[in-house]
């Protein structure tokens, strides 16, 4: 039941995001790119650091799944993340790229493979446009650090589970991930996934909520005694159990913080 009503309220939020009034800070501006793999063009948000126009500094760049939800809370459907507001507060020196959902279309885009009762599985076309259309569009019109020691990648949900399926798929391109509340029971080959790479050598943060779902704390800890014997380094690795989290985005726009702190030191 739970599962049913997490899928139905992400179907309201991508066709019903309420208007309310918009705060975009100056830092964040929008472009539209053409996206091939998913046969379209696509919205992209990016933040730029305050330093970012009286430097000539390279930065790192963090990519962000459902970016109606990041920035503005005129295309938030439950709360933005403020990630622009945190990121100023904090004076970061660090560009944020958010993607925005495919709408109808987000399970589909955001998950790795499919569900026998919800469908989806084409995230591997969705990881396609990310890392061989929009990042090095990216690289090429901004200044960034590109290596995969500065290329993070965060989301939460279905964007929890298709962030640490990049790093899988992707070990050099995504160094850093952080992964909220990931939708690891949509298909149990995320599993067998982890069994058949050599290793992770990434820093990985994971969050959950102990009120999200009964699932969700076993599944993290599953994941959790698996990774243990892929990463190159166990001090990259960090799970943190949020008490009376719910899956939402109060815990996720809460965490984030704490999150990106970590990742990014």
């Amino acid at each position: 039941m739970v599962r049913i009503f997490f899928l139905f309220t992400l179907s309201l939020w991508c066709m019903t995001a309420k208007p309310q009034t918009p705060s975009l800070s100056q830092n964040v501006s929008t472009f539209s790119i053409n996206a091939p793999q998913l046969g379209g063009e696509r919205k992209i948000w990016i933040y730029l650091p305050d330093i970012y126009g009286n430097s000539d500094k390279k930065f790192p760049v963090l990519y962000m799944h459902d970016g109606q939800n990041l920035f503005d809370s005129f295309t938030a459907f439950a709360g933005e993340w403020r990630i622009d507001e945190t990121l100023d507060s904090l004076k970061a020196e660090t560009i944020v790229i958010g993607i925005e959902n495919g709408g109808n279309n987000r399970i589909d885009e955001l998950t790795p493979y499919p569900n026998e009762k919800y469908g989806g599985g084409n995230g591997d076309k969705y990881l396609d446009f990310l890392v061989t259309t929009l990042k090095p569009y990216i690289d090429e019109h901004y200044r960034t650090l590109s290596d995969k020691e500065n290329t993070m990648i965060m989301g939460s949900s279905l964007g929890g589970l298709i962030s640490f399926y990049a790093v899988l798929k992707y070990p050099k391109v995504f160094g850093k991930a952080a992964v909220f509340s990931p939708s690891f029971w949509f298909n149990d080959k995320i599993y067998d996934d982890v069994h058949a790479v050599e290793n992770i050598d990434a820093k990985l943060y994971f969050m959950a909520g102990d009120h999200e779902s009964s699932e969700m704390i076993t599944d993290l800890e599953r994941m959790e005694e698996l990774i243990r014997f892929k990463l190159t380094d166990k001090k990259l690795y960090h799970k943190k159990i949020v008490h009376n989290g719910r899956h939402n985005e109060k815990l996720w726009a809460g965490q984030f913080e704490e999150a990106y702190l970590w990742l990014i030191n």
